[in-house]
């Protein structure tokens, strides 16, 4: 017995000495400044808080992000109304508190940080009410989960871009839908969202934003190429450029976009199931 012992002993050292590290060389990408400038307004309020991200592309193992302090942050309206952005307690954060977003209203961002200019143009559209919203059962491969349907009338009035977001506590991030309205204009639609965690008691909230056609598309590239994500050995997805542009250097462009959007929003609680 202590034979035994002793030679799989052996041959477990054997096998441990055959196994020699093995170090990839990870290609380092050029860093890119990062610009978040998603500015939001519910329908029909007031004043908002509006908050800009800047930040500088990481390393791949960096865990934490690299904001840029320092940047002069400021949005202009058609009419030339100036709001600044200041940098108040979180470093790369540029907050606004008296902004207040007027609809059909055209809006620029302008950047200066690092001897680099950066600008955008986005344009705010008069956001629609979600009509109503359901629960159901039955959905996903196997019919056991809880599906919610929010409805929507679209004006039927030039052409519409929408962007409907999903919150829930379980999910790290919002999940997205975007859709226009080329099939259909004027007519009442949905969209829906289930999930396997989606059960009894859990909360989700709703939002539906009317967005641009440039910021329509630029969420379509994205998401298309988050949906085809595959493998180590597949083909690199490309680079989605958004709107914003370094004056300075168009050539050393910034991954975000800038993008004003007004929203209404509603929530749902799931409830047991009638039998």
């Amino acid at each position: 017995m202590k034979t035994n012992v002793f030679f799989i002993l052996l041959l477990i050292l054997s096998l441990n000495s055959c196994l020699d590290p093995v170090e990839v060389d990870l290609e380092e990408a050029t860093p890119r400044i990062v610009i978040d400038a998603t500015l939001v307004q519910p329908i029909d309020q007031g004043v908002q808080n509006q908050t800009i991200t800047i930040s500088r592309t990481r390393d791949f193992f960096e865990d934490e992000p690299q904001p840029l302090e320092g940047a002069s942050v400021r949005v202009i309206n058609e009419q030339g109304q100036e709001f600044e952005f200041t940098e108040i307690e979180n470093p790369g954060e540029y907050v606004c508190f008296n902004l207040f977003l007027e609809q059909q209203t055209n809006y620029f961002l302008e950047i200066e940080i690092d001897n680099q200019f950066f600008s955008a143009q986005e344009r705010l559209e008069e956001g629609i009410e979600i009509d109503e919203v359901e629960q159901s059962f039955g959905s996903g491969f196997s019919n056991d989960e809880f599906q919610v349907r929010a409805f929507f009338t679209d004006d039927g009035t030039g052409n519409n871009f929408y962007l409907f977001k999903f919150l829930t506590d379980f999910l790290a991030f919002p999940n997205f839908t975007v859709l226009d309205d080329e099939f259909i204009s004027g007519n009442t639609n949905s969209v829906t969202f289930s999930d396997e965690d989606l059960v009894e008691g859990e909360t989700v909230l709703i939002q539906l934003h009317k967005i641009s056609e440039g910021y329509y598309n630029y969420l379509q590239r994205l998401l298309a190429q988050v949906g085809a994500a595959g493998g180590p050995f597949q083909a690199q997805p490309s680079t989605v450029r958004g709107n914003i542009i370094n004056e300075s250097n168009p050539d050393d462009f910034v991954f975000g976009y800038f993008s004003i959007s007004e929203y209404d929003e509603v929530s749902i609680t799931i409830e047991p199931e009638n039998d």
